[in-house]
């Protein structure tokens, strides 16, 4: 089964699966979870937050377009697994952190669901859902098992909050170089997060990445080809958030930026939360998006800053 037969099944599944969360309001965790944790109706976005914002150059059409655009607010946090700079476990001061970006649509790296001792094998997407009153989708890198046998299953990956509703969403496999194997080599492993969610009647797509950290560039982009090879299967608005673990012109990322635009070019730095030096989370659009404002937190609730901006999609019918 070729790749478009094999999402065009899986979305027939994941829609079966989300009619059945409308009705019931939760869906247990698997290996991919979907699931709602209340129903707070979607938060409008906007330049509302206290923090410094950048102007962006993607602003030109603005006023001849407002009137048949929506507006999104997203961010992009990689929440090193709710240990803070401090490297103290407190998934609590991890939410107050999300809910200070006021944002509608979170993409988060580095999240543990039953993972280990250092979040207190925490279901963590669930939690911060919870605490959020959020919907949420959890894309496990890591699929193991329990420890000790009989428990929940070990999972680690990224995860989508949003405040609208997930009409699809999937686990797409890109190259890795996995830190769970002795001798790794690069391979298919899922952990690509994809939520399709409904704007005010406008569907828009959403990704959540996390590429390999290490010095060698060549997974990154490997990495970078899968992540484009779906992009490219979507029509419409999208938004790829992440911690790409190399700066945007860093030569494994050009041949993002064509089908994406760096929604922050001149933003701040993100890593590490406290002196940043590096510039490695981002938000980035497809050109049919209107990048009103970006900013960064200056939170330490985890080791990364995470990155909010303030969107324009076109508004359509479907």
């Amino acid at each position: 089964m070729d790749r478009k037969s094999r999402r065009l099944a899986h979305r027939a599944l994941v829609t079966a699966v989300l009619t059945a969360t409308a009705a019931l309001g939760s869906v247990s965790p698997g290996a991919t979870a979907v699931g709602r944790t209340a129903d707070p109706g979607p938060t409008p976005a906007g330049p509302h937050s206290t923090h410094s914002t950048h102007n962006t150059h993607n602003t030109h059409d603005t006023h001849n377009t407002h009137n048949t655009r929506v507006p999104l607010r997203v961010a992009t946090y990689n929440i090193h697994a709710g240990a803070g700079e401090d490297n103290v476990f407190d998934l609590g001061r991890t939410a107050a952190a999300i809910r200070d970006l006021r944002a509608d649509v979170i993409g988060l790296q580095e999240v543990d669901v039953h993972w280990g001792a250092r979040s207190d094998f925490t279901d963590e997407t669930r939690e911060l859902a919870a605490r959020l009153r959020m919907r949420f989708f959890f894309a496990p890198i890591y699929d193991l098992p329990a420890d000790p046998a009989g428990g929940p299953r070990r999972q680690y990956g990224v995860a989508v909050l949003s405040r609208f509703p997930v009409r699809d969403a999937q686990n797409h496999e890109i190259t890795r170089l996995s830190t769970q194997t002795p001798d790794p080599v690069p391979a298919p492993a899922p952990g690509f997060a994809e939520v399709t969610i409904r704007v005010r009647g406008t569907r828009v797509h959403v990704y959540s990445t996390h590429l390999d950290y290490r010095r060698d560039p060549s997974v990154r982009r490997a990495q970078v080809d899968d992540m484009l090879a779906v992009l490219a299967e979507d029509p419409g608005p999208k938004v790829l958030l992440g911690d790409f673990n190399a700066e945007p012109n860093a030569p494994e990322l050009a041949k993002l930026w064509g089908p994406l635009r760096d929604a922050a070019p001149g933003g701040g730095k993100t890593y590490p939360a406290v002196d940043p030096v590096r510039r490695i989370d981002l938000v980035t659009v497809s050109p049919d998006v209107i990048v009103t404002g970006t900013h960064e937190s200056g939170t330490t609730a985890s080791d990364h800053r995470p990155v909010v901006a303030d969107l324009l999609v076109r508004h359509r019918r479907h």
